[in-house]
């Protein structure tokens, strides 16, 4: 089990000797159908790679609180092992036409993001980059 950061990029490594083949990209899906976002805390697990979303054009986004603390956030469809902390708000929403709610790992209770719902009821999660990692 590897424990990198979010942002890690996955490198191809060159094979090695004369007979020796690239790796296919079947095999990459493989482990990336392994992999977790995990929580960087408690090492919940709280997501997967194929669970990736892109939201207004991106998969990533950067937003400032009232507070002027910076978020950086990654967008998925689907999470796990979390839990919610206070009700859903729609003031200072960092995306138009969308409630957000705390989530916060249900293990280690840490804030890990947000859960937004938009007007006709489409969710989606914005996890906070550093404060995952990536378990393979």
């Amino acid at each position: 089990m590897t424990d990198a950061p979010v942002t890690a990029l996955l490198l191809k490594t060159k094979p090695e000797g004369p007979d020796s083949h690239p790796q296919s990209e079947t095999v990459e899906q493989e482990i990336e159908a392994e992999s977790w976002y995990i929580c960087r805390n408690c090492r919940q697990k709280l997501t997967q790679p194929s669970h990736r979303t892109a939201i207004q054009g991106s998969h990533i986004h950067t937003f400032a609180n009232p507070s002027g603390i910076v978020f950086e956030i990654a967008c998925f469809n689907y999470a796990q092992g979390y839990s919610f902390l206070g009700p859903p708000s729609t003031e200072f929403a960092w995306f138009a036409g969308h409630s957000w709610r705390i989530v916060i790992c249900a293990a280690c209770l840490m804030h890990v993001g947000w859960l937004f719902t938009s007007r006709n009821g489409t969710v989606f999660f914005g996890l906070i980059t550093d404060r995952l990692s990536i378990s393979t």
